[in-house]
């Protein structure tokens, strides 16, 4: 696969809703020429809730707001400890179909937690990234104009009770974790820098099948 240049912006911590509008405006900017871009983040905390969402997996989202958004898939968490990587990337133009994309940035996260020693698979009933049965990693995307924009959550060392206030991705009593809970504390810029090293290695060689 041919992978053209492709920019990574670090934000730092950054608002969610104007981060949001930020991907839909640039997606709807870009044209044919226009250089893909990873953005690394991190959020306070905000309950996502995808265009399959339902309400009854909204337990009890307490002060923590929830935003409708226009992604797939159903409800997540994002706080402070958890890295996020936008994907603003043309998917014609790199020659891939929406479904080997979730497979190229799931073995992707995979290839970084095999980094530190950490045995994890995707599911093919759930898009995300799986210790056992536990949940380290989310994915979501939007497709719009032969363009993907969101992307990807990954928990770092964060407070995970909030998980417990819904149905993380649709699932009852799922479980989640953090590498962390492993012994590995990466922080925000490390993470960013060595997970979007894996995404642009894989688009460069075309490593979406495993």
């Amino acid at each position: 696969m041919d992978c053209p240049p492709l920019q990574v912006r670090h934000l730092g911590r950054s608002d969610y809703h104007s981060t949001w509008q930020q991907m839909k405006d640039f997606t709807d900017q870009r044209d044919a020429d226009t250089v893909d871009e990873l953005w690394i983040t991190e959020h306070d905390p905000v309950f996502t809730q995808g265009l399959n969402g339902k309400p009854e997996h909204l337990l009890d989202t307490g002060d923590i707001p929830v935003i409708q958004i226009d992604r797939g898939g159903q409800v997540t968490y994002h706080g402070p400890g958890q890295l996020v990587i936008y994907c603003l990337l043309n998917i014609v133009r790199l020659g891939i179909g929406v479904r080997a994309l979730v497979t190229h940035i799931e073995n992707s996260i995979i290839a970084l937690l095999d980094d530190y020693g950490l045995e994890s698979a995707a599911r093919a009933d759930a898009p995300g990234v799986y210790i056992g049965d536990a949940k380290i990693a989310a994915l979501g995307l939007r497709i719009r104009k032969g363009c993907c924009y969101h992307g990807l959550s990954l928990n770092l060392d964060m407070d995970l009770t909030p998980f417990s206030r819904i149905n993380p991705c649709g699932f009852e009593n799922l479980q989640v974790t953090q590498m962390s809970d492993f012994g590995i504390n990466l922080d925000l810029q490390q993470a960013g820098r060595e997970l979007s090293g894996h995404i642009i290695s894989n688009l460069k060689s075309g490593k979406v099948d495993g």
